[in-house]
This record gives C-alpha cells, structure tokens and sequence, in this order.
C-alpha cells in the first residue's frame, strides 16, 4: 500500500473548497463544504472499456469542475485521476477478468476512484521498478499519484475492488 497519505486514515486534513464549487452559502454568509458527489458506471460484459472509462471520468470531472482547469496544477490533477483511471481498468483487463464496475466520489478534499472485477489476484507495485524496462509500471504510477490505494474483498464474494484516493486540487 502507499505511504504517501499526507494525514492519517479517515482524516482528510483542512478543509478546501473544491468538486464542483467552493461551497453553499448558509444564510449566516459563511460556506458549507460542497456535498460528496459520486457517479458509476458499469463495464460487465464492455467493449473498449480503457477508453469508455476515461471518457467517463472526463465527464465527471466537467460536471464537478475539475475541467476545464483554470491552472496548470488543476490540471495536472484532472489528468491524474484520468491516468490513474486508465491504469486501474488496464489492470482489471489484464490481471482479472475485466473490469466490472468504475466508481468515482468526490467530496471537498477528496477524489476516489474505485474498479471493481472477479478477479483472484493481489495488484502490487512491481519491486525493484525497473523504469526502463515494458509494462509493470500501472501500480507504481497509482501509488506516485495518489493519497493512498488499496484492495477490498468482501467476504464470500468473488473478487474484489481496487480503490485509490487523490487530493482536489487547491
């Protein structure tokens, strides 16, 4: 798993305003964080799904307002979640069956991505990361881009779900 979660689990650190506005304004003037917004798609049985799945995410992050990026940092942020997206899904195709669900949150803090497959494998950064060297970099991007990633099985069930966490852009 990554360490690279600038706060403990659960704690999502200051407040910022982002994902889709900065807040609501309460009838005392001040701001309300923006509510969790969460979309899924699902890709049971898809063609092309890399590709549907960017798509997508790209959609979300218009509706959220994430793009079009007002700077090259939120930018750089939208295009993570989009490549983090992208890897995910590669790696469902690849190493399970197929991906069967993409599920994205975001709350003011927060981006998470989730992809769910039937899948038995356990996705981990290949070690030593050979930069040089064809394929195998997928969770290793994950785990440079992101909070925090992880994998959930719910018991009795086959497969399970690839989860990953990015910050809002500022």
């Amino acid at each position: 798993m990554s360490t690279t979660r600038p706060y403990p689990p659960g704690d999502r650190g200051p407040e910022a305003g982002v994902c889709g506005a900065s807040g609501e304004a309460r009838d005392d003037g001040s701001a309300r964080p923006a509510a969790r917004q969460v979309r899924r798609l699902n890709l049971d049985g898809a063609s092309g799904v890399v590709p549907l799945a960017r798509d997508f995410a790209r959609q979300a992050l218009y509706a959220w307002g994430w793009l079009p990026a007002a700077t090259a940092d939120r930018r750089a942020a939208a295009e993570d979640v989009l490549l983090v997206v992208s890897e995910l899904v590669t790696n469902a195709c690849l190493h399970a069956e197929g991906p069967d669900e993409l599920w994205i949150a975001c709350d003011n803090k927060v981006l998470r991505v989730e992809v769910s497959d039937r899948g038995t494998g356990q996705p981990a950064p290949r070690t030593p990361h050979r930069a040089g060297r064809p394929g195998g970099h997928g969770m290793f991007i994950v785990q440079r881009l992101c909070l925090d990633w992880g994998v959930v099985r719910a018991p009795g069930v086959a497969g399970k779900t690839v989860w990953a966490e990015l910050g809002a852009p500022a």
